[in-house]
């Protein structure tokens, strides 16, 4: 699957699970937002996708590099970063601070089969 294929599939999850205008707005200028949706309680959710391999994580500058436009350029309302793979600890310790919510591929897994919570519960 290639990244944009992985954007798409985050907003057909986002959809399935009761988002509205659930879109991949990702690309070369895309400031950090993947996806854009509105919840199902009707705050706006802005995603990051980050589709890498088991051996590469998500670390502290992706994660600074979002969180310096989720809010501000994006206006979440809630702000999360999916990947398939896993996060270093400095930037899961980053994401704690400013309230980004971060879905490693075990969380991905459970979200896609039903068994765990959607980014914005």
């Amino acid at each position: 699957m290639s990244p944009r294929q992985f954007e798409h599939a985050i907003a057909f999850l986002c959809e399935r699970d009761g988002c509205q205008g659930a879109g991949v707005v990702g690309g070369a200028n895309d400031l950090g937002a993947d996806v854009v949706a509105n919840c199902p309680q009707g705050r706006r959710i802005v995603i990051q996708c980050k589709r890498y391999g088991p051996t590469t994580k998500v670390g502290s500058p992706d994660m600074q590099r979002f969180g310096g436009t989720c809010f501000s350029i994006h206006g979440a309302d809630v702000a999360a970063v999916v990947t398939t793979s896993a996060f270093t600890k400095p930037a899961r310790d980053y994401a704690l601070r400013q309230g980004i919510r971060i879905f490693d591929e075990n969380d991905l897994a459970a979200w896609a089969t039903r068994t765990g919570p959607a980014p914005w519960m």
